[in-house]
């Protein structure tokens, strides 16, 4: 095998068989110096830190009716540093900076999550700040991040255990402090069916008296559910309903999307377009994105209760 590999690294390849043969003489790199194929120090670790990034361009023309205009015209850089402690635990980032073209002013680069993640056959667990979405309803109550645990177990059959803090500043309640967090979800996928169930506990003294809910209530329960049927390779119609079983006015949310293909990330080129109906209750959607996770490149517009957070 170490012979196969020396020849392989003699031919000098590139893009991904370039990427297989670095692994492999990292694999081999004992066998490899034996037959006096020379690996460094630093190849025999290329695949310790790994830096991977996308360049973002968004225009949104949201129109909200007596509240603060909520349009976009940016750039977005972001920049995701992958760190392998060992075959089980890995340290994920994300480095975000941007640039409003509008008003011709760029942001200082900002460390928007960390966090250490360890996989392992039957469960996977993570610690740190980390995203916090809500897979089961596609996050049509949260889009955001958290800090805090998460434990992730299954396998068709998927249960999401999370337990921490929420910063209110990204949510519809607009407070510069943060929420004690727990949720649980659970999401089957048989790759024609898509389905998900979820329930999220949210406590905070900001909750208090915002329109909608009563001057005393300092927890709000959301329940979700969602489903997504794919019907070929092209063509997928989803559907997400929430509640907060808390709040007295905007207490709910729904959303039915029609989707058609979609963007792979690993093939350049490939575009994607839906089309959609949402009504969004602020205290149902705590921090939506009305923007489905595979599209990069948008433009829409909005109407809704209260303000969203992408």
């Amino acid at each position: 095998m170490a012979q196969m590999v020396a020849k392989a690294m003699a031919k000098n390849t590139a893009g991904a068989d370039k990427a297989i043969v670095d692994k492999l003489a990292a694999e081999f790199a004992e066998e490899l110096n034996n037959l006096g194929v020379r690996v460094s120090n630093l190849e025999r670790n290329a695949d310790m830190l790994k830096w991977t990034g996308e360049l973002r361009y968004i225009f949104q023309r949201t129109n909200n009716e007596g509240s603060v205009d909520g349009s976009h015209n940016r750039a977005e850089l972001r920049l995701f540093p992958t760190a392998e402690v060992n075959d089980h635990w890995h340290v994920k980032a994300r480095i975000t900076a941007r640039n409003d073209m509008k008003n011709d002013t760029t942001t200082n680069a900002t460390l928007t999550y960390i966090y250490a993640e360890g996989a392992y056959k039957n469960f996977t667990v993570a610690a740190g700040k980390m995203p916090l979405t809500s897979t089961n309803d596609e996050g049509l109550v949260v889009d955001d991040f958290f800090s805090g645990g998460q434990l992730t177990f299954g396998k068709k059959l998927k249960t999401v255990l999370k337990y921490g803090r929420w910063n209110l500043g990204n949510s519809t309640v607009s407070k510069n402090n943060a929420a004690d967090y727990q949720g649980i979800q659970f999401n089957y996928n048989s790759g024609k069916v898509f389905a998900g169930l979820g329930y999220r506990h949210f406590s905070s003294d900001s909750f208090k008296g915002i329109t909608g809910v009563s001057a005393n209530e300092d927890n709000f329960n959301i329940w979700s559910a969602g489903v997504n049927y794919r019907f070929d390779k092209n063509f997928s119609l989803a559907g997400a309903y929430a509640q907060n079983s808390n709040a007295d006015n905007y207490a709910k949310a729904g959303n039915i999307c029609l989707n058609y293909k979609g963007i792979n990330r690993k093939n350049p080129g490939t575009w994607g377009a839906y089309a959609a109906y949402r009504y969004i209750g602020r205290n149902a959607s705590l921090a939506f994105c009305s923007c489905p996770l595979h599209v990069l490149i948008t433009y829409r517009t909005v109407l809704m209760h209260g303000p969203v957070f992408c």
